[in-house]
């Protein structure tokens, strides 16, 4: 179910995800604002100093009647400023934190102190299972086709696995939910809000880069290349900025293709809804026409319903 602290905050039931280099203020501040959840990945900010900047900038930015906005980062000992990215999370009371590759109860309870949700990106049910037991208040279930780093399980079949296990806790489905109308088809199959992050890489407020939004404009499905070894976790990259040479048959190695390109940056990443982005509107604009599809394909859901005629005996 969705958060009591969520009921009555949003516009549309979805989070815009926190994406590495390209989720800053202008974008989380302009999302908030027109109904939906805006988020950040606490390391866009090289320093703490900066991400407590970025944090007054947001705080001073949005009012009480704009959606809850989020940060994110891995409570986890490969994350260097966990304990000072967790004592801002804390001082300036984020209202969602959104935690990767790992979560400890220690971390929820500090989030909790205050009323805040702490969400985990899951893409299998054992991670799901380990953010349970933390406490978490929901899980966000990455599955295959999603941008940056996801799973490979079809979204339909996740959450059918993951619903029971939940119990009141909120389902989050990302991957490919790109418009208003793949919102309405995740709520429809279970999920309670989703996570929707390559479509809003091309909004005027993105920090991404004009090569990466012109590459996304370019590109379709058959552009995305699943593989874990770029960074050493599975993720969906852009083919055009890998390594010309073929990183999947194991016979290059990879480290010696990379000593000049910087991954996130040179090595882009995007999910397999590609092929249907075609422009570059304000975060609100996208978010008019995410309410418009939304609204138009829960009215054709309600079409199919079929009539009772009678009662069968």
């Amino acid at each position: 179910m969705i958060p009591a602290a969520l009921q009555g905050r949003l516009r549309l039931p979805g989070i815009v995800s926190p994406m590495f280099l390209v989720s800053g203020p202008d974008l989380v501040m302009e999302t908030c604002r027109a109904g939906m959840v805006g988020s950040f990945p606490s390391l866009n900010q090289r320093t703490v100093d900066g991400c407590e900047q970025w944090l007054k900038e947001i705080r001073a930015g949005l009012s009480g009647n704009d959606a809850p906005f989020a940060i994110q980062f891995g409570v986890h000992r490969t994350h260097k400023r966990m304990a000072e990215d967790l004592a801002l999370t804390v001082k300036y009371q984020v209202p969602i934190l959104i935690s990767a590759i790992g979560i400890t109860r220690e971390a929820t309870d500090a989030i909790h102190s205050y009323g805040g949700l702490v969400f985990h990106d899951a893409i299998n049910m054992r991670h799901a299972k380990k953010a349970l037991e933390a406490n978490v208040d929901g899980i966000i279930a990455v599955t295959g086709g999603a941008g940056g780093h996801a799973g490979t399980y079809n979204p339909f079949a996740f959450m059918a696995e993951l619903r029971p296990a939940l119990g009141d806790k909120a389902l989050i489905l990302g991957g490919c939910i790109g418009n208003g109308g793949a919102m309405a088809g995740a709520i429809a199959a279970g999920a309670d809000l989703i996570y929707t992050g390559t479509r809003f890489v091309n909004t005027q407020e993105s920090m991404a880069s004009p090569k990466m939004k012109n590459l996304i404009l370019e590109s379709d499905i058959t552009d995305i290349v699943y593989s874990a070894e770029v960074d050493g976790v599975g993720a969906n990259w852009l083919r055009q900025t890998l390594p010309k040479e073929n990183l999947t048959d194991g016979s290059t190695d990879l480290a010696t293709l990379l000593t000049d390109q910087k991954r996130w940056r040179d090595i882009l990443s995007a999910g397999q809804g590609v092929g249907s982005i075609q422009d570059i509107p304000t975060a609100r604009e996208l978010i008019e026409r995410f309410n418009e599809e939304y609204r138009d394909a829960t009215r054709r859901l309600q079409t199919h319903v079929p009539q009772r005629v009678g009662v069968l005996a």
